[in-house]
């Protein structure tokens, strides 16, 4: 689903439960709900909220209001979860609103992450190990390939497979993607050395220089081909066959072939990651 065409359009609307203040805008109904009477999202992708831009938020609502209303979906209990609009809920919450504007809708476990990240994505608002975690979590959760998941964010699958390359660096350089004090470029050029060990050493001589992606991968080349992935001329053909697998699959493969044998290796990064693999085999 491109993003042009709107959240509205990933779930079918379900208005069945009738609350205060009824308004229509287009063809949405919107409702004033109880704060009280709204759980958060379960499923939200977005773990990292920036205080003043919250702040921010909570000035605006105090004068204006909330512009633009939440989406939410009714629970067993009679209460409602929310599914997309966090951060105009946490700060209606902040302002001492009594209620939300929000639009009622069905949504499975799969819709509600979708929606969630859907919007987060939109807005600019997820960092980018968020954004790697939330699609991880599709293909693992809910046996999406990557070049569904494209579809629906409206993105290509090589950014889809490329930000979810970012989870295999170490944590510290995870750390510094979530703060933003390195960018997802740096991220990746740093992916192309060779091991753990290589990614370190390069990633602490860079910190406070403000260098260059450019910079960076002169850097890189520098260290020459013995630390970098891939360094090795392979056969074009092999290289192909492992592409097609890995759009097939969704996952990272790698084929070593020795004469006429060879091997082929499936990475995963979780339990549930395998025995969605395990079942595209069945």
């Amino acid at each position: 689903m491109a993003l042009g065409k709107g959240l509205g359009s990933l779930i079918p609307q379900d208005n069945k439960r009738k609350t205060t203040a009824k308004q229509t805008s287009g063809e949405q109904k919107v409702w004033q709900i109880p704060l009280s009477e709204i759980v958060p999202n379960t499923d939200q992708p977005r773990q990292r909220f920036d205080e003043q831009a919250l702040d921010d938020l909570v000035a605006s609502i105090k004068q204006y209001g909330v512009m633009q209303p939440v989406v939410v979906t009714e629970r067993n209990d009679g209460g409602y979860e929310l599914i997309a609009g966090e951060r105009r809920f946490r700060a209606s919450q902040i302002a001492g609103n009594a209620t939300i504007p929000a639009i009622v809708r069905s949504a499975s476990r799969q819709e509600k992450l979708e929606l969630a990240l859907i919007e987060n994505i939109q807005r600019q608002d997820l960092n980018p190990i968020e954004e790697a975690f939330s699609y991880k979590r599709l293909m693992d959760e809910f046996n999406l390939k990557q070049d569904e998941i494209a579809k629906r964010v409206g993105k290509s699958r090589p950014q889809i497979a490329n930000t979810i390359r970012l989870l295999e660096l170490p944590d510290e350089i995870q750390q510094s993607l979530v703060s933003g004090e390195l960018s997802p470029s740096k991220g990746r050029t740093l992916l192309s050395l060779k091991d753990e060990r290589e990614q370190m050493e390069m990633f602490r001589s860079m910190i406070g220089q403000g260098i260059s992606v450019r910079e960076l991968e002169r850097r890189v080349d520098a260290k020459g081909p013995q630390s970098r992935k891939g360094s090795k001329r392979r056969d074009p053909n092999i290289v192909a066959q492992e592409q097609l697998l890995e759009e097939r699959f969704g996952t990272r493969v790698s084929i070593t072939q020795k004469g006429e044998k060879g091997t082929i290796v499936f990475d995963y990064h979780s339990l549930d990651e395998l025995k969605r693999l395990l079942a595209e085999f069945y």
